[in-house]
């Protein structure tokens, strides 16, 4: 492959469905005119996040969008021959919610993942996804996680065994709701978002392209940090706290191969020494086996 452009945006986005559309169209449209290839916008990008993580307010959630619906289609229609990864709240059966991230291009979807890993109390709002795949785009093999999804390695691990060389990663990740600090750049949050995307992408040598919120929604404040990582877990682009577009010119496969020269991590993996289940502590003491 050629070098492409690969965008990251952080931006906030409201409960304003109309609105939101109208945002993510003016932020691909722009990102068109400047030759971005992939651009991965944060998560619940049409329409919001929930305003509280511990006790969601299941009066005020976001509205739904329909994958196959004319939101959709209209940002599909402004992207042409670019690919664009969104986030949104897509309607599940008997009446419960998705977070759903999708990714597409002016040819139609290309790729769908609903979010597998819940935090605190968000399962009383959403049903979980429940697997990790990747899909071929116009810029290569690629998946996606939503913001939790990437604290556990098994996510972006079982999407580059499934050939993905780019994970985007889709966020509305908050600072701290028990110990926030006073600054964002000094949250414990905003540490481990840094650090869940360097990793993610070093111990696998695929790039991340993690997009995120900013802003306030309800009781949550969003870190932004979009950022662009090689796969050495090198950070190349990041917005940093504030709003915009990290941007880098890459050859995606020149660069993992360079990457992989040497130490390959997913050949030189040890399958046979690897347990099934992870063993933990018993509140009783005792230890037991989670399968």
């Amino acid at each position: 492959m050629t070098p492409i452009v690969l965008g990251a945006v952080a931006a906030h986005f409201g409960r304003d469905l109309d609105r939101s559309v109208a945002k993510v169209l003016g932020i691909v449209e722009a990102a068109r005119r400047d030759g971005v290839a992939l651009l991965v916008l944060p998560h619940a990008c049409l329409g919001g996040y929930i305003g509280d993580l511990r006790d969601p307010d299941l009066t005020e959630l976001p509205p739904p969008v329909d994958v196959d619906g004319h939101e959709l289609g209209s940002i599909a229609a402004a992207a042409g021959d670019m690919t664009v990864c969104l986030g949104l709240t897509e309607g599940a059966q008997g009446g419960r919610l998705h977070n759903t991230a999708v990714c597409l291009t002016g040819d139609g979807v290309l790729g769908v993942h609903r979010k597998v890993h819940q935090p605190v109390g968000e399962a009383q709002a959403f049903v979980p996804g429940d697997r990790f795949a990747a899909f071929d785009t116009p810029v290569g093999r690629m998946g996606m996680l939503i913001d939790y999804d990437k604290t556990f390695p098994e996510s972006a691990r079982t999407l580059a065994l499934d050939g993905a060389h780019v994970v985007a990663t889709l966020s509305a990740w908050p600072a701290s709701i028990t110990d926030r600090a006073s600054q964002l750049p000094a949250d414990r949050q905003s540490r481990l978002f840094d650090l869940y995307d360097a990793a993610r992408a070093a111990e696998n040598q695929v790039v991340v392209v993690s997009a995120n919120q900013t802003g306030v929604m309800g009781s949550l404040r969003f870190l932004g940090q979009a950022k662009v990582v090689g796969p050495g877990g090198e950070v190349l682009a990041t917005t940093r706290s504030k709003g915009g577009v990290a941007t880098v010119t890459m050859d995606i496969a020149a660069e993992i191969a360079r990457a992989r020269r040497v130490l390959d991590h997913l050949r030189e993996r040890r399958e046979d020494t690897y347990r099934v289940g992870v063993e933990t502590a018993d509140p009783s003491g005792a230890d037991r086996m989670m399968t």
